[in-house]
Formats: C-alpha cells, structure tokens, sequence
C-alpha cells in the first residue's frame, strides 16, 4: 500500500505516493529520472527541471486526461497535488450553504495570473466541470496556455483566456459588466525584486541538492510576472483588495494565496476597511510549505445560494 500524504485535501488525486509504473506508461521519458533512493522509495531528483515537468506532464495525462501538455523551460514548474488542492478548498467554500458542491459550467471561475501552465482551469474544470477565465500580463505565457487548449480541443468551449493589458489593474479590462463569477483566484508574485527572487531560487537549488549551489535552477525559473513584483506579495494583494471593492456584486468570493503568515493581520483590516461582508482565512499544504487561501466576499451569507443559482 502507498503512503499516504495525509496533509492533502481529502478529495485530492494526488494523496498517495506516486505510482511511477502507471505515469511511466502515460510519459515513457520519465523513465530515465526515475530512480530509488536511500529510504528505498522510487522517486525522481526534483532539482533536474526536464525530470519535474515530465511528472507533471504524466499527472495531468492520468489524473486529468490532458494531453501534450508543455511549457517552455523559461516558465515556473508548479507542484500539481498542491495546485489541485487550491480548486478543492473553493470547492468546499461553494458548497457552504448546500448538501453537495456545485458542479458544470454554470459555475464559473476567474484565475489571475494564470501563467502558461493553464493548471488552475485545467484541473478545475476536469474536477467539477466549472467554466474558467484565465487572465495574464504576459503574451508568452498566455500563447503556450492556448497551445495547451489547442491540444485539447474539448477545453476550448470551457477555459477562455484573456490578456491583461494594464499592469496596473487586476479585474479591470478583465471583467466585463455582464460578467458573474463564482470565485476568483490567484497565486501571486511572492518576491519584491529580481534579486530577492533570485536568492529565494537559490535557497531552494541548495535545499534540494545538499550543496553550496550559487545558481538558481530552470525549475525554479519563471517570468518576472510570476515571481516577482514591486512591493511583493502584501502589496500585490493590497492592490487585489482595493481593486475587488469596485467588482463587489460580480464576484461571490475572491480568493487569493498568502505564503507569509506575516502579511495576514495587515490584509484583514484592509479587508473590513473596504466593506466585506464575511472573510475566511483557509491553512492548505501547498508542496512542501504551509500556505494559506484568504477569501472574502461583499455578498450576503443568505443570497450566496441564489447567487449561484442553485
């Protein structure tokens, strides 16, 4: 029996060991990162960048029937079972007020930030059939996700993307009048500068492989977009607070990760500053790190049913 990797959402496909034989018959590459090591386990060196995004490409082959998925190497490599979790805890968070959690395309979502990966709409809609926006600053990244969709031309009727042209704006230009959306999320720009960036990579190459390594790795590469921003994380999310007050009665909770438990309190009093009517602070494991979903919703608890139409 497979251990268990009890820290993950309890509907989450990922919670047992990976089983290497299965995902190699999905991606025969993988074969040649697979490896057992000192506790006799199988597993892959998660510092050699070709290695983790042919697990992910296996994962999403298996779990999520997603074929040809790719990314160029310049792009960030996300941890798909902690990924996955995020759609889970929304998916708690819609089904509050109900029996059971609301399911197909009259659910729609908004994913800020959605990269080139396309993850978040990708395992949200295999999961529980929702409709989802993607919306990005970068042009790359947003034609690799539509590569992506293209591949996979049952998604295109189900996952649209749209190019955020001002930097400046989270849901502007985004959001149109009409628009409604079950949720929104985002994982943010953690760093607040190129080198801090930089450092945080090289942190990482050095846990990873036990050495004085001075050189971030690919896998932990990414656009300047998904790394980093003026400000950081606090800062990026203040501007999404603000932001969210003038889209109150188009989204029913907007959610968000918060890597820095420190930036919680200052973020929750901006919060009731800008009028909402209930938040939720949720602890989630995303990878190895403790990370936590902070939503918030300008909408009453009695309406949330009739808003989402069930």
């Amino acid at each position: 029996m497979s251990a268990e990797k009890s820290s993950l959402h309890t509907r989450n496909l990922h919670r047992n060991s990976y089983d290497f034989d299965q995902l190699i018959s999905c991606v025969p590459e993988l074969k040649h990162y697979v490896f057992v090591n000192v506790y006799q386990t199988r597993t892959i060196n998660f510092s050699i960048p070709e290695a983790v995004k042919l697990l992910n490409k296996a994962l999403l082959l298996h779990f999520y029937n997603i074929k040809n998925w790719d990314i160029p190497d310049t792009n960030l490599c996300p941890p798909i079972p902690g990924r996955a979790d995020y759609i889970h805890y929304i998916a708690d968070l819609l089904a509050e007020q109900k029996t059971e959690i609301p399911t197909g395309i009259s659910i729609q979502g908004l994913d800020i930030g959605v990269g080139a990966n396309l993850v978040y709409p990708l395992i949200a809609h295999r999961s529980y059939g929702w409709k989802m926006t993607g919306t990005d600053i970068n042009e790359a990244s947003l034609r690799n996700a539509q590569h992506i969709l293209d591949e996979n031309p049952d998604l295109l009727s189900v996952i649209q993307l749209k190019k955020q042209s001002d930097p400046d704006h989270i849901f502007k230009n985004i959001i149109n009048t009409e628009d409604r959306f079950a949720f929104s999320m985002c994982n943010p720009p953690f760093h607040d500068s190129e080198e801090s960036a930089m450092k945080g990579n090289i942190r990482k190459t050095k846990n990873l492989k036990k050495t004085s390594s001075r050189k971030p790795l690919l896998n932990f590469g990414g656009q300047q977009s998904e790394l980093w921003c003026e400000g950081g994380e606090r800062a990026f999310i203040t501007k999404m607070i603000k932001e969210s007050a003038g889209y109150s009665s188009q989204i029913l909770w907007f959610t968000c990760l918060v890597s820095k438990k420190d930036n919680l309190q200052k973020l929750t009093i901006l919060l009731k500053k800008v009028g909402v009517v209930d938040y939720k602070i949720i602890d989630m494991a995303q990878g190895q790190k403790i990370s936590r979903i902070l939503a918030w919703t300008f909408i009453p608890q009695n309406r949330h049913k009739d808003w989402l139409g069930q």
